[in-house]
């Protein structure tokens, strides 16, 4: 008697015909997306794996030293070379692969529209929901259009994770630009500025240590959905841990989570520098 009538809605129907739509219509589209997806990702992968070991681990080393202190490249180096010593190398290169594609596709989307959203009000209050939900709905979902649309591989990977990672590069974007002091505004302005040279040469510059805070979050949510993107098929280190899962393999499974520990470490803390640097410049500036 206390049951919930029976009225059933079909939304799930009409989102399935939606994307049955977008698959068929835009066909050649995806098809060009999976194109330029995989070879970014190959060449990513190939240059890295043909690089010399030791002159990576030099680089992540300089970084280190430069955005923070000698001490913490030294610290980063020997991440790098205990991921080697693994076993791992490669994988990780993969993982590096994919998680560096992510994250250019999302600052290239994800700049702009938080650029418009910030002097677009209305822009700004239609995708403030869509944000939401793309930050809120359980990452699997994505998986689910990701393998309709590219099947399984890497290239799903990067779309699932394009929309999980996406929103905070875009959220921080629209607070920078509209975070600009207005005085500051108001003196370009009274130069005779353009809003193209002011965008370009007051907002943007005053903007960017809160823009690097987003590509920080980004770079860590892209990081995040590796163990999850395995799940369509997406090679390196989170398909290690899945493999270990389905093994229950506990020593393999240890490793490849504490190679995703350490490149979560050393971007979070190089993204961070980098952020820093850009504070103290403007500080200084």
């Amino acid at each position: 008697m206390g049951g919930f009538p029976d009225i059933q809605t079909r939304l799930g129907d009409y989102v399935d015909q939606f994307v049955s739509f977008l698959d068929t219509t835009f066909e050649v589209f995806f098809e060009l997306i999976f194109f330029i997806s995989s070879r970014t990702i190959n060449g990513i992968e190939d240059f890295l794996v043909w690089m010399p070991w030791w002159l990576f681990i030099l680089l992540i080393f300089l970084l280190g030293w430069y955005f923070k202190s000698v001490l913490s490249g030294v610290m980063y180096g020997l991440f790098i070379f205990l991921i080697g010593t693994f076993g791992l190398w490669e994988d990780m290169m993969t993982t590096i692969a994919i998680i560096l594609t992510a994250v250019i596709i999302c600052l290239a989307i994800g700049i702009p529209v938080g650029v418009w959203m910030a002097f677009n009000k209305g822009f700004s209050n239609i995708m403030r929901p869509l944000l939401d939900a793309m930050q809120t709905m359980p990452s699997f979902v994505y998986l689910i259009p990701a393998i309709f649309f590219f099947g399984l591989g890497n290239v799903s990977a990067i779309f699932a994770t394009l929309i999980y990672a996406l929103p905070p590069v875009i959220r921080l974007t629209e607070l920078a630009i509209r975070g600009v002091d207005r005085e500051v505004i108001e003196s370009a302005q009274s130069f005779g500025s353009s809003r193209w040279q002011m965008l370009r040469k007051v907002q943007l510059p005053q903007a960017l240590p809160t823009i690097m805070a987003g590509v920080n979050q980004t770079t860590m949510m892209a990081l995040a959905m590796v163990v999850i993107a395995s799940m369509v098929g997406a090679s390196g280190l989170g398909e290690q841990v899945l493999v270990s899962i389905n093994r229950i393999d506990i020593a393999l499974g240890f490793e490849a989570g504490i190679s995703i520990v350490f490149l979560a470490i050393i971007i979070d803390r190089v993204t961070n520098g980098v952020a820093d640097k850009f504070q103290k410049h403007r500080g200084v500036s």
